[in-house]
């Protein structure tokens, strides 16, 4: 893409005009001025000047900049998803070597969009599925306001639909929409569902999730069904509902995170406007730093089942780990499970429980220290656990609050517990028992590449190939593997300890001996894996440089800024071609 895209874009664009969009503006002299829409003030102090088609906050937050930086920092997007935006409404063509990579995704947007319509008109002529809703507590404005669509109960119509439309049908299963059969033929992805667009953060249609209808349920068809991971849906970076919620949850520094869509769209109509909802997924790191740049609480609300107790403890431990004040809302009705139950059966209780929210640390309290254990063992266990949560918040204020909770509670000096917590294992807070079977190195949670690059070298090892003819592979390897990927060509007496564990760790993991995988399909996914370490890499260095190019649009340096372009569409380029 050429550096001069950004000032011909901004040269098309007015401002004032744009801005208007987002802020009250009032003429101020040869400039306008508003209250800043990124921190809370009485006083106008947020600034636009016609003149130098530039905005700057003289308030608190001290920021400025040009309209590419404000719609990035009030849409919390990257810069080349805000220049796209810019392009768009200046009638500006993104004649880049990437420009291949966004119309691709402007296809896909567009099918999402017509795929939405479709299942909305389906909805209005299905009565009985309109009554089911009302039932469930949804009104008419709410529907419509979600947009809630349903998918009819036939194989294809979907498909036919936007081929009509003039969408191929190669696009439609790119975007999770058809599934290919065996015999070659294509089958929606969704049928007798009700279906619920979900949008990324400037509020394009990237994905849906579809519920089974309540007379179709049945042990063998799954309640809900989710569109798969494509180019514009990354399900752990989508937060449903963060469209429409975003302002209110800036304006009150806190969010209310939900499992599922239905629990935020009941709590939506009940007056909750500053709550979010997970897409098919746990919370995670992506999701929670789009969350702190709005809001410094989280109020959480899961199932009280198992499973969903884990995914608040793990969601708890991530938002702690990124300075985040967390609070649990507890459901006080045992005869109603979730917040879309509440907000049905007692309107306008939701809001109170939201205030009245409890801190984290005191439901790990009661969690684990509510019956302290009389035999020591158990009882070491226990303050363990609770330490190795404590250990987890950023903030020393809070930790050395909850250390003095916890020895007033123990009896146990606070300095004792202080240097108990500090020989924690850094990779858990309170880990099983090793037994044999886990003596091996533990391998924790890894990114994509990492699984990739993990799985070829168990393959190799099984296979003990020679890897000499992979060397134009070796760039790619995480720096973690680099060096027992190298290893593969020194004798195994040369190796060190290190690299043997790990080794070891990776080939026990995998175990292809029991797997009965011939040897050469494990060839043939040796190809395969390598093609995808390399398209990893290449999305992971797409993503650096576009945090590049941010810094150097922010920072004004245009050499640094043409460079780091340039190589963005390279990558771009080279990823088109995989």
């Amino acid at each position: 893409m050429p550096s001069d895209t950004a000032h011909l874009v901004k040269e098309k664009l007015d401002i004032v005009a744009f801005l208007r969009n987002y802020v009250d503006l009032k003429p101020a002299g040869k400039n306008f001025k508003a209250q800043c829409p990124f921190h809370k003030e009485k006083t106008a102090s947020f600034m636009v000047s016609p003149e130098r088609q530039t905005w700057h906050c003289f308030g608190t937050c001290n920021e400025g900049g040009d309209i590419i930086s404000f719609l990035m920092k009030y849409e919390n997007i990257e810069f080349y998803d805000a220049l796209k935006i810019l392009a768009e409404k200046a009638g500006v063509e993104l004649h880049a070597a990437g420009d291949r990579d966004y119309q691709a995704s402007q296809t896909l947007y567009q099918l999402m969009a017509a795929a939405k319509e479709f299942f909305v008109s389906q909805l209005k002529q299905a009565p009985k599925i309109k009554e089911y809703l009302h039932e469930r507590g949804l009104a008419d404005a709410t529907i419509e306001e979600f947009e809630i669509g349903v998918a009819p109960d036939t194989s294809d119509a979907l498909i036919k639909y936007l081929v009509q439309k003039r969408f191929t049908v190669a696009d439609i299963e790119r975007a999770g929409l058809a599934l290919k059969t065996e015999r070659g033929t294509y089958w929606d992805r969704f049928r007798a569902r009700i279906m619920f667009p979900i949008h990324n953060q400037i509020g394009k249609t990237v994905a849906f999730t579809g519920r089974v209808l309540p007379w179709n349920n049945s042990e063998n068809v799954g309640k809900y069904v989710n569109s798969p991971e494509t180019p514009i849906f990354q399900k752990s970076k989508v937060l449903y509902g963060f469209d429409k919620t975003k302002g209110e949850i800036r304006q009150v520094h806190r969010a209310v995170v939900v499992e599922g869509q239905m629990d935020l769209i009941m709590a939506w109509q009940d007056g909750i406007k500053n709550i979010v909802a997970t897409s098919g997924t746990a919370l995670t790191n992506d999701h929670l730093v789009l969350l702190s740049r709005l809001a410094d609480e989280l109020v959480l609300s899961f199932d009280a089942d198992a499973a969903g107790q884990a995914a608040a403890e793990r969601a708890i431990d991530l938002a702690n780990a990124a300075d985040l004040s967390v609070k649990l809302l507890l459901i006080d009705d045992p005869k109603l499970k979730d917040p879309a139950d509440m907000a049905r059966e007692r309107p306008g209780h939701l809001a109170q429980l939201v205030a009245a929210a409890k801190p984290a640390m005191e439901y790990y309290f009661h969690k684990y220290m509510a019956q302290t254990s009389a035999d020591r063992m158990q009882k070491k266990q226990q303050i363990r656990l609770v330490l190795g949560k404590i250990r987890m918040l950023a903030s020393p204020i809070e930790r050395s609050e909850w250390l003095k909770e916890l020895s007033y509670i123990t009896k146990i000096n606070e300095e004792v517990l202080v240097e108990e917590m500090a020989a924690l294992p850094t990779t858990a807070p309170a880990p099983a028992p090793r037994t044999k079977e886990s003596a091996a190195p533990v391998i924790t949670e890894l990114n994509r590449r990492e699984k990739i690059i993990q799985r070829l070298i168990g393959i190799l090892l099984y296979l003990k190939s020679d890897v000499k003819a992979l060397k134009d592979f070796a760039q790619y390897v995480p720096d973690k593997y680099a060096a027992v990927y190298r290893s593969f060509t020194v004798p195994d007496a040369e190796r060190s300890e290190e690299i043997k564990e790990l080794m070891a760790a990776i080939s026990m993991k995998f175990g292809f001996e029991n797997q009965g995988t011939p040897a050469p399909d494990l060839e043939k996914e040796v190809g395969l894996l390598l093609r995808e370490l390399k398209r990893e890499y290449l999305k992971e260095r797409r993503e650096a440089l576009s945090d590049q190019i941010t810094m150097w649009e922010r920072s004004g340096d245009q050499e640094k800024l043409a460079a780091a372009m340039t190589e963005y569409a390279a990558v771009a380029r080279e990823l088109q071609g995989l």
